[in-house]
């Protein structure tokens, strides 16, 4: 029996592919996996049982990786899940940017009462006049699932698209348009486009990309569109870009006490995955997951353990093993699987920077003591010991 804790409510279409072999409880400390969205899990005591916390959106950032990695503890996320969702807004956002529809449907409201409003309103229109972005030029700095996403539909709706990501993997770039143009440096996209529009991951080397320096390489009158991280844009630098004009609009799923409410910004509350087919894509992705790890030991789209599959447990033993990565580790492992004279039928060995996960499946169960004894083991994080 697995048992399982939800941190934030999960759509019933993922927790209902559960089998009679997990049960819900609302006790942290006895869960063996644990399904988040938002809530915030640093000041959490993960508790010994924990074996895996599946992240029912895209970000982790609310999930304490370095203690869960030290712990054995495998994190998934569900890359692509609300990819759709997050497209179609950041869309909508360029529209809004490029349109004053926002001002034009707060003018109806305030002249909602006024008889003569079809009259009245083929003058005060000219105000709210914009801009089509058929022809413009969009660039895309990275192209993930949601970047790729975003590029294809821009190229679809006539715009010029290029993107940048040095770090393109082989299935998102089959995935992208023929007519989507990639760059080589960011540089091109700053001082070329009218739309630029941010997907990529924060991390150290890109907080704060966007920055006076970057922002005085843009185009005048340039829409920043940022549907990433908060912390991506320096919010000084953005107020003043903002004032000067540099910037027409900066659109956002992100505000922030800086931004929210900011002349020329158009922020949303974070909606980009606000979507029931988003939230159930995330849940479904996130369950199979946690349900392929608990019950085989496999693990894909994890954000701290490499990816690592053996496929169905079909043998009498399979030994799952989250350890450090040092030298000589692969070896003991074998000689004390030998001294107890078991048979490795197959195995395989991940690594990821200075962690890894090997996975040995046996001809016969373990006998008495082989698991403290593997346990016991310098280096090692997590045992698991799953049966067919």
């Amino acid at each position: 029996m697995f048992r399982y804790t939800c941190l934030n409510p999960i759509a019933s279409v993922g927790l209902n592919k559960m089998t009679d072999t997990y049960q819900k409880t609302e006790n942290l400390e006895e869960a063996d996996a644990v399904l988040v969205r938002s809530a915030s899990m640093h000041d959490m005591e993960l508790p010994v049982s924990l074996c895996a916390i599946a992240r029912a959106g895209a970000g982790v950032n609310n999930i304490p990786l370095d203690v869960c990695t030290q712990k054995g503890i495998v994190v998934f996320n569900t890359p692509g899940a609300n990819a759709n969702g997050v497209k179609e807004l950041v869309i909508a956002g360029m529209l809004l940017a490029s349109r004053d529809l926002k001002g034009g449907m707060d003018w109806v409201l305030e002249n909602k009462d006024d008889p003569a409003i079809g009259k009245t309103m083929e003058k005060a229109k000219k105000k709210f006049a914009g801009r089509e972005i058929q022809g413009k030029k969009l660039g895309v700095i990275g192209l993930g699932a949601i970047g790729v996403l975003v590029a294809n539909a821009a190229a679809h709706l006539g715009m010029e698209v290029c993107g940048y990501d040095p770090f393109l993997s082989v299935e998102n770039a089959l995935k992208m348009s023929r007519n989507i143009t990639l760059v080589k440096n960011q540089e091109d996209i700053f001082t070329s486009c009218d739309f630029i529009t941010l997907h990529v991951p924060l991390l150290d080397s890109t907080k704060h990309m966007i920055c006076k320096e970057t922002l005085d390489k843009m185009k005048d009158g340039a829409v920043l569109l940022n549907f990433a991280r908060t912390e991506l844009v320096s919010d000084a630098d953005l107020k003043e870009a903002l004032a000067s004009g540099k910037l027409a609009s900066y659109v956002t799923d992100f505000p922030d006490a800086q931004t929210a409410g900011l002349p020329h910004v158009i922020a949303f509350p974070h909606l980009g995955a606000s979507t029931e087919e988003s939230e159930d894509n995330c849940a479904v992705m996130a369950v199979q997951e946690l349900m392929d790890y608990l019950e085989n030991g496999n693990i894909t789209n994890s954000v701290n353990y490499p990816a690592c599959s053996l496929g169905k447990t079909e043998k009498p033993a399979r030994i799952c093993i989250a350890h450090r990565n040092v030298p000589g580790m692969i070896s003991k492992f074998t000689s004390l699987i030998g001294e107890y004279h078991l048979n490795i039928c197959d195995m395989i060995s991940k690594s990821r920077n200075d962690y890894s996960y090997a996975m040995f499946d046996l001809d016969h169960e373990l006998p008495d003591g082989f698991t403290e004894k593997l346990s016991g083991m310098d280096g090692i994080l997590k045992v698991r010991i799953i049966k067919s």
